[in-house]
């Protein structure tokens, strides 16, 4: 595969930052894996949207990180994001 552009390679290491924080949490990392592959879907093309997920995750990490989340909660998808799948 070719070199990853910048953008690439923020959400591969903010995947793998998820990973590493998640481990130590039961029932976080399956959660985790979904999420990312959902979004994998994203056009390369939709740098806007994947740009803003990028902020978001990196809150929810934030979150995550703090040694008092015992649980996740629920990702809901916008009105945008449900009538493009339709």
């Amino acid at each position: 595969m070719g070199r990853h552009s910048k953008l690439q390679r923020q959400v591969l290491s903010l995947y793998r930052s998820f990973l590493r924080a998640g481990k130590g949490k039961p029932g976080f990392l399956p959660q985790i894996r979904a999420e990312f592959r959902q979004n994998a879907r994203i056009p390369r093309t939709e740098v806007l949207l994947v740009e803003y997920l990028l902020r978001r995750g990196q809150k929810q990490l934030e979150q995550l990180q703090n040694t008092h989340t015992k649980q996740m909660g629920a990702f809901v998808k916008t009105r945008e994001e449900e009538e493009e799948e339709r």
